[in-house]
């Protein structure tokens, strides 16, 4: 069998040594999380973007708030329950506003008519080189490929949240039609207005993780528009497990950690990984509980990353609709 995904980079894994708060894990890990998708728009700020590329200055730019972590407890701590959307974005302000070369100017901007509320803008920041502001919208996503599934087989609709609420098409469409055409809009020039924007430059970061099925004999195709950094997991049902362990090559030494909300991003410290033995025992609890789906992430002797999606064997108990089309049309 192939080798499992290794989904991080090498200065990822390098900026993630020697920290230890989960917090300051998180935003290392969302300094060099790729975007997902190739989209019309222009992508996350980049490491020069931001002013940290040189690897010494990032490092000791992390380590300064490893070491006094209460501006980022502060500002991201509250938003810690369960709420992933909210801690990315939280996280994203913390950034644009501590980078050197960037300037948070606003975040959740709400649109409106005179009788309803059209939406609301991310975030607008500027960088220090006083270019115009820039309307990023943000994502974070996990999506799992359907070998069996709505359209073509890179179709973007084969792509569905673990929760089975959403899609990688759907939120691509979203994002792209709705999210940044608002600022735009005749609607928003009074709350643009003390930015002296418009004009803005948009651009739209959707990050995260698309988990293939494991073991799939035909390999599912990534989705059409798929960035090439982006980054891959695998999925697979319970019933399975047995059979992804027995192929494991040395069972006694893989350490792995489950990742609950909102900590999807980084993986933990090496001292907070347990045995297979024990990752075990916590799957079959918490399936006999419950039936949703359970992120793991599991370390390799070599020090090769991979991140899993266990799913119960009735999964996915619903497929969402590709984006545009109504029940009536299947």
């Amino acid at each position: 069998m192939s080798l499992p995904p290794i989904i991080m980079q090498d200065a990822m894994i390098a900026d993630l040594a020697g920290l230890r708060h989960p917090l300051v894990r998180d935003l290392a890990w969302l300094l060099h999380a790729p975007d997902m998708l190739m989209t019309p728009f222009a992508g996350r700020p980049s490491l020069f973007e931001l002013g940290l590329e040189d690897p010494q200055r990032r490092s000791a730019w992390l380590n300064a708030f490893e070491q006094t972590p209460q501006a980022i407890e502060t500002r991201v701590g509250p938003s810690l329950v369960n709420r992933l959307g909210h801690y990315h974005e939280k996280l994203w302000h913390f950034l644009l506003d501590h980078a050197p070369h960037t300037q948070l100017l606003a975040h959740n901007l709400t649109i409106r008519d005179a009788k309803r509320t059209l939406g609301e803008l991310d975030l607008l920041y500027r960088h220090r080189s006083d270019t115009p502001p820039v309307h990023l919208e943000l994502a974070i996503k996990y999506y799992l490929g359907l070998p069996q599934g709505p359209q073509a087989m890179d179709s973007q609709a084969r792509w569905i949240g673990p929760g089975c609420a959403d899609s990688l098409a759907i939120k691509r469409q979203h994002s792209i039609e709705h999210q940044l055409p608002l600022a735009s809009r005749p609607e928003a020039a009074k709350v643009l207005a003390p930015f002296n924007a418009p004009p803005l430059t948009p651009r739209l970061a959707l990050l995260g993780i698309l988990f293939r099925p494991w073991s799939n004999e035909a390999r599912l195709s990534a989705p059409c528009e798929t960035a090439s950094q982006a980054l891959f997991g695998e999925w697979l049902a319970l019933s399975r497990w047995p059979d992804f362990c027995w192929q494991l090559d040395d069972t006694r030494v893989i350490r792995g950690a489950f990742l609950d909300k909102p900590h999807w991003l980084a993986p933990p410290a090496d001292t907070d990984l347990i045995e297979l033995s024990r990752l075990n025992q916590a799957l079959e609890q918490h399936f006999a509980r419950r039936r949703s789906p359970r992120q793991l992430i599991l370390k390799h002797p070599d020090g090769r990353w991979q991140r899993l999606f266990i799913v119960g064997d009735d999964w996915p108990h619903r497929i969402p609709l590709p984006p545009g089309r109504s029940a009536s049309e299947h």
